[in-house]
């Protein structure tokens, strides 16, 4: 666009960021910015999460309340975290509602999926564990990716957001924030069926939403999850409903067990990110504007969802496995000196024999179970 100064290559987000914007990265229709994180180390096989910002907000700064890079530096693996401009939107929100924004292979829609394929090709990120989340109109994006791309995805998150399809205008998209008009979910999972030529298998979905918002209407979760539940042809009825960190989750598997859908009610919170001690008793981002103190880190709920954070117990496990003797004598050393005491006592006395001395048979027992020299 005329007038548009193009940032120099490896600019910071901001000072304190860390994430590191990427320019050149390939078609970019929808002219947004792309900032990047990649931790020093990366879990095998390597796994990519595009995190997409709410209205009002940047990269930056909802990486920072959000925690994300964070989480990826612990957990090891990469960001991806697109930008609206003001030149695009007013109030920096993603257009998930302008048709030419929201089409495959169009718009901020191509954008997002040009940056993910340079992330692929430059840090061999595995095809099959591409992620993506967002909030609000981020949220919104995020359903427009996983609806138009459906076959790059292995799972989405949803945070306070809206379903794919439901506005092509302005006005639209205000009745869908403000009302959340209910749909047949035959309706709503053709929205997405029309949205590219991909059939199946769909990505899982992570829904979460807190009840007292008042700017995009909890009842949107609910349309989400019947759009999905649609796709992945599951009863509307929950399969379980259980409580973590004190908040109802819903969920739906499929034959093997695995959760294909989930859904968070967030009692009594507004419009935002909710933010808490995560199960591994690290707090993950900071309070801030739509970024809310609410008991439950749901940025570290989606990375587990999304099955990012067994890594850290597993290069455990292994580095305790390689430390390790070739053989571990420790658990039968007691038998072993039983033993060595039952034969010295068995044996019968000779006249120059010694005396019986425990010290020496615990000395041979320790050096026959390999612990002593």
């Amino acid at each position: 666009m005329d007038g548009l100064r193009l940032p120099d290559f490896g600019a910071s987000a901001d000072a304190a960021s860390p994430l590191v914007e990427v320019t050149g990265f390939g078609d970019n229709p929808g002219n947004l910015r792309m900032f990047a994180f990649v931790p020093a180390q990366l879990q095998k096989p390597h796994a990519l999460v595009v995190v997409l910002h709410g209205c009002g907000q940047t990269a930056a700064s909802y990486d920072l309340g959000a925690g994300w890079s964070t989480l990826a530096r612990h957990y090891g693996f990469a960001l991806v975290m697109p930008e609206q401009q003001r030149i695009n939107n007013g109030n920096t929100c993603f257009n998930w509602f302008n048709p030419e924004d929201t089409a495959r292979d169009s718009g901020e829609a191509r954008s997002i999926r040009e940056m993910i394929a340079h992330m692929v090709g430059a840090h061999r990120i595995d095809p099959k564990r591409i992620f993506i989340t967002g909030l609000s109109a981020g949220g919104g994006m995020t359903s427009v990716m996983l609806a138009t791309y459906p076959e790059v995805f292995a799972a989405g998150a949803v945070i306070a957001g809206l379903p794919y399809g439901i506005a092509s205008n302005l006005r639209e998209a205000l009745d869908g924030m403000f009302h959340s008009p209910e749909r047949p979910e035959r309706e709503l999972g053709d929205f997405v069926r029309r949205a590219s030529n991909h059939r199946g298998p769909w990505p899982k979905m992570s829904v979460w939403h807190g009840s007292a918002d008042r700017t995009v209407n909890p009842g949107n979760a609910s349309e989400i999850v019947k759009q999905w539940l649609d796709l992945h042809d599951l009863p509307m009825t929950p399969m379980a409903e259980t409580n973590v960190d004190g908040y109802p989750r819903q969920a739906w598997w499929n034959k093997d067990g695995e959760t294909l859908v989930e859904s968070y009610a967030i009692t009594g919170m507004a419009h935002g990110t909710p933010l808490g001690l995560a199960d591994n008793d690290q707090r993950y981002g900071v309070e801030g504007a739509f970024l809310i103190e609410a008991g439950i880190s749901s940025s570290y709920h989606i990375a587990k969802f999304f099955g990012l954070t067994g890594w850290i117990a597993d290069a455990k496990k292994k580095t305790e496995a390689k430390a390790a003797p070739a053989r571990s004598p420790a658990p039968h050393l007691a038998r072993t000196i039983r033993a060595k005491v039952a034969e010295e006592k068995a044996e019968p006395k000779r006249e120059e024999s010694r005396s019986f001395d425990l010290g020496q048979i615990i000395t041979r027992a320790l050096t026959a179970a390999g612990l002593m020299k």
